[in-house]
């Protein structure tokens, strides 16, 4: 029933798949123990589909459709599972870090030039990516890495992004909204830092720490980017971003900045 041990192991899409089902079970007033007990399988198995550690075979997504009496719900999201499988791209260089920023029980964005990925609209995501399927793969990224259990994002971000125009002005309001919003949800941590030199910040990265405490790291370059788990690379930028949010601005005084610029610039 279960796949090969490993294979497929912590894939966005099954992730998302998982998220489903729990949601549906908890909606249903079961607990993992209940639905085991009504699918005929362990209460175990149960925990690995809805943490996205194993693809389930059809016919168990069919008995779990019928047991939480989920009128195709499971069935049709066991299906767009197989699709997202089959059509989700990103660029090489990026191909390994959305698989560990899906899984992290933390992650820290340092961003230069714009609004990091996973807090774009997709109007100002379009405005940059220009591709249709490009700006669905990132949206569909960031309901992946946003959805329930949702890791605690800190965020520093340069004032320069709030004032380089992307896209229309009203692209760049809804951007500052949609910004000042997921600032005030809990996990949630957007510092702006002002027009100061910071030594050891060179580009734009991202860190990735799992509940194990490993890390990985997308770093930006002057034409893609690279995933590092180096080391080196990792202690370099810890201490790198604990620089940026020494020198950045507090969380509230981030907030109050971000509605100044909206009111002054973008309306």
């Amino acid at each position: 029933m279960a796949e090969p041990r490993g294979k497929g192991k912590d894939r966005p899409e099954l992730r998302t798949f998982g998220a489903e089902v729990r949601r549906l079970r908890e909606a249903a007033g079961l607990n993992q123990t209940a639905l085991a007990a009504l699918v005929h399988v362990s209460r175990a198995y149960v925990s690995h589909v809805e943490r996205g550690k194993t693809r389930c075979r059809f016919d168990f997504a069919n008995r779990l459709d019928g047991a939480l009496r989920a009128n195709g719900e499971i069935i049709q999201a066991w299906n767009e599972l197989l699709e997202t499988i089959k059509s989700t791209k990103y660029a090489t260089y990026f191909v390994n870090f959305p698989k560990v920023e899906l899984t992290a029980g933390l992650i820290r964005v340092y961003e230069t030039h714009i609004v990091n990925g996973l807090f774009q609209t997709e109007a100002y995501a379009g405005a940059i990516l220009k591709n249709p399927d490009d700006t669905a793969s990132r949206m569909s990224r960031q309901k992946q890495v946003m959805c329930s259990p949702m890791p605690k994002i800190f965020v520093v971000l340069e004032e320069s992004v709030m004032l380089r125009q992307v896209g229309t002005v009203e692209v760049m309001r809804e951007q500052l909204d949609y910004l000042l919003d997921l600032s005030r949800r809990d996990g949630i941590r957007v510092q702006i830092l002002p027009p100061v030199y910071v030594e050891e910040a060179r580009a734009a990265f991202a860190i990735a720490t799992q509940s194990d405490r490993s890390e990985a790291a997308y770093i930006v370059n002057a034409t893609e980017g690279v995933t590092s788990a180096s080391a080196e690379d990792l202690a370099s930028l810890n201490e790198t971003f604990a620089s940026l949010q020494a020198e950045a601005l507090n969380v509230r005084d981030s907030r109050a900045l971000i509605r100044k610029v909206i009111e002054e610039r973008w309306t």
